[in-house]
């Protein structure tokens, strides 16, 4: 038998790290084996062999939305996890923000994607929202 988890179309083939002003619920790291936050250096490493579904939402991969979304989905993933607080949210959203114009996407459509993060389509942050565990056959 095996156990998997549905929904992912990326795979990062090597570590990616990137810098973030979060910081772990508890005193020290957060660590998932693929996510390492570490709020001393102020750098969260996503490590080789993560995946992610992309940029969700009615919208379209683009290179200037990869990064972004990697970052989000595992910021978020961590929210999920209780490694990080909720609370830290505005500031995620912020970062994928800056992400994003950072990587060249225009302002109107950087905005667009952070204001339908507070819409209904925003709600990946709750616990409830991680991905079932499947199995086969």
């Amino acid at each position: 038998m095996i156990k998997y988890r549905k929904g992912y179309k990326y795979q990062l083939t090597e570590d990616y790290v990137c810098k973030t002003y979060i910081a772990p619920c508890k005193d020290g790291c957060a660590d998932t084996g693929y996510l390492h936050l570490d709020p001393i250096d102020e750098r969260l490493t996503i490590k080789r062999g993560y995946a992610w579904d992309g940029p969700s939402g009615p919208t379209i991969d683009t290179k200037n939305s990869m990064c972004g979304s990697l970052e989000h989905d595992a910021k978020y993933q961590l929210m999920r996890l209780g490694l990080i607080d909720r609370g830290y949210m505005k500031l995620v959203d912020a970062e994928f923000k800056k992400t994003l114009r950072e990587d060249g996407m225009s302002r109107f459509r950087s905005w667009i994607w952070v204001w339908a993060l507070g819409t209904p389509f925003g709600t990946k942050a709750r616990p409830s929202e991680e991905r079932l565990i499947l199995s086969a056959p």
